[in-house]
């Protein structure tokens, strides 16, 4: 009985601060002050965070840096960069990707 309880209170304290930090921003009726290079900083955290994200995931398997170019990530990325840079679409982009990733992921097995 006591770990039900205590796995409602903790669900509850999750909802509450989740509720709490994603509508933080929606609770003032003016714009909150910050100073300029704050705000110029705050436009590059998105590009940030999914560099962050993705760059491990194209050089590294497991922990550690891909030891061979025989890695179907590699010529996917090489793809996918011409095309962004000769088309500026995004969606392109990850079709391009994907389609060169996945015959030599799945059909070569790299």
């Amino acid at each position: 009985m006591m770990y039900a309880l205590e796995m409602i209170i903790a669900t509850l304290g999750l909802a509450l601060i989740t509720l709490v930090t994603r509508s933080f921003f929606m609770i003032s009726d003016k714009e909150l002050p910050m100073p300029e290079w704050l705000r110029r900083g705050l436009k590059y955290a998105p590009l940030a965070a999914l560099g962050a994200v993705i760059v491990p995931e194209l050089f590294m398997t497991q922990g550690h840096f891909i030891h061979t170019l025989m890695d179907a990530r590699l010529p996917a990325l090489v793809g996918a960069v011409i095309y962004y840079y000769s088309q500026r679409g995004i969606l392109g982009t990850i079709l391009v990707g994907m389609l060169i990733y996945l015959p030599l992921h799945i059909g070569l097995g790299w």
